[in-house]
């Protein structure tokens, strides 16, 4: 099978999966239709039917578990006429992401969803769904589920998609895909499949007409009356990363080596503000520079950390196994950074004086972050610190990024940057 809208005839999945069929009878689709695969975009997600990307040659994009469909929707709200996006999606990911499915439907969003229903988590080891019917047996359900499964066709119909269709994953139903994808505005498709390592392991002698009867699952095609798709008008007053004006190099560093920098405190503190300006302003210096930030998902509360690889050459990998240089600003950033802390055996931790002196191999100076501006300037202060101590690069590249961020409007950086805390 290769032609078109497939490039590798090797699919990646089990010997008799019924995934397989839904990208064979996809493809017989498109070519039905006279689509270019330029004109199709298939999104997928997590689950075993989204190792199919690499395969299409059509445009892929693959997001998180369960949210296919509010990407798609986001990607056809703004495609012009013409253009045909399809969302594949497991019975897992449509129960994960439902809200998702029933708002696209009820604002009919111009996208075609095909649900891979296998009637359990494929990839995780067999757990049943939303959509398991009543007694179907899984690994972790052997007695089979209780309760019935969910009726997606009829849930999505209800909310306004224009056509729900289902239908068994056997033979030659590229009609039923192409019925779909030729329509205006939100369709789904749900097709019933057997997974070969862990429903029809566990269901010995049921066919899939079997499972659809006795779960009272009627193989129909609902429509709803004609309505016109969701498009929304693109944003012309936001600008494109690739438009970001370039730092221009003002200055230069004599460092000769690859060095990481930690730098911790609290949230709220501007330790990831003050790490963007010292990263700015190494690239300025002329170094390379990568940048990440850690914190928790209560962004307003706990620790705050930046963690900075400066090189006077390309970086080709941004882990290290222990920081040149720590800079902890609070107890929040000690607590986070302790571990390691105590695992360096060089290195430099500059460390807040209220804060009581780790166990470490590592050089420990301790100096006052906090008391000059206050806190939401000690990261700065600490960054500062570091460039005195070791000149990395010229301190006043980093005044000079200082002085024009958004983030010290508050601060007066001549007066604390000028000031050493050494001294």
């Amino acid at each position: 099978m290769t032609g078109r809208f497939i490039a590798n005839p090797v699919l990646p999945f089990c010997g008799g999966c019924g995934h397989g069929l839904v990208v064979r009878n996809t493809e017989k689709a498109l070519e039905q239709l006279g689509l270019s695969p330029l004109d199709v975009v298939l999104v997928t997600d997590i689950g075993c039917h989204g190792l199919i990307d690499s395969n299409f040659t059509t445009h892929t994009v693959h997001g998180l578990h369960g949210r296919a469909v509010p990407l798609a929707a986001g990607i056809a709200a703004s495609l012009p006429a013409g253009k045909k996006v399809i969302a594949y999606i497991g019975d897992g990911g449509a129960a994960i992401g439902l809200q998702h499915l029933m708002e696209a439907a009820h604002r009919n969003f111009d996208v075609t969803v095909i649900v891979h229903n296998n009637m359990l988590y494929g990839m995780t080891g067999g757990q049943p769904s939303s959509s398991t019917p009543c007694g179907f047996r899984t690994p972790t359900c052997p007695d089979g589920k209780e309760g019935r499964g969910a009726d997606l066709c009829r849930w999505v119909h209800a909310a306004g998609a224009m056509r729900c269709r289902r239908v068994l994953g056997k033979g030659d139903f590229s009609e039923a895909i192409a019925e779909a994808v030729a329509g205006s505005g939100f369709s789904l498709l749900e097709v019933i499949e057997y997974c070969p390592s862990y429903g029809a392991k566990h269901n010995p002698g049921r066919s899939l007409d079997d499972i659809v009867r006795e779960a009272g699952l009627a193989l129909e095609n609902l429509t709803n009356p004609p309505a016109p798709p969701c498009r929304l008008a693109p944003k012309t007053d936001t600008g494109s990363l690739l438009d970001l004006e370039p730092i221009s190099r003002e200055f230069t560093s004599e460092l000769d080596r690859c060095v990481s920098i930690m730098l911790a405190g609290s949230a709220g503190e501007g330790v990831q503000s003050a790490a963007e300006m010292f990263a700015r302003a190494a690239v300025a210096a002329g170094l390379s520079v990568t940048k990440k930030g850690t914190y928790p998902v209560t962004v307003g509360i706990g620790y705050s950390v930046a963690e900075l690889m400066l090189s006077p050459r390309p970086i080709q990998h941004t882990a290290a196994d222990a920081p040149d240089f720590v800079l902890v600003t609070s107890a929040d950033g000690l607590k986070y950074c302790g571990p390691v802390i105590s695992r360096m055996r060089s290195g430099h931790l500059l460390l807040d004086s209220s804060l009581a002196n780790p166990a470490t191999a590592a050089r420990v100076t301790q100096l006052d972050f906090r008391k000059p501006s206050g806190p939401r300037a000690a990261a700065l202060c600490a960054s500062a610190e570091l460039l005195r101590l070791h000149q990395l690069f010229p301190l006043a590249a980093l005044r000079a990024e200082a002085g024009r961020s958004k983030h010290t409007a508050k601060i007066d950086v001549e007066r604390l940057l000028a000031d050493s805390k050494t001294s």
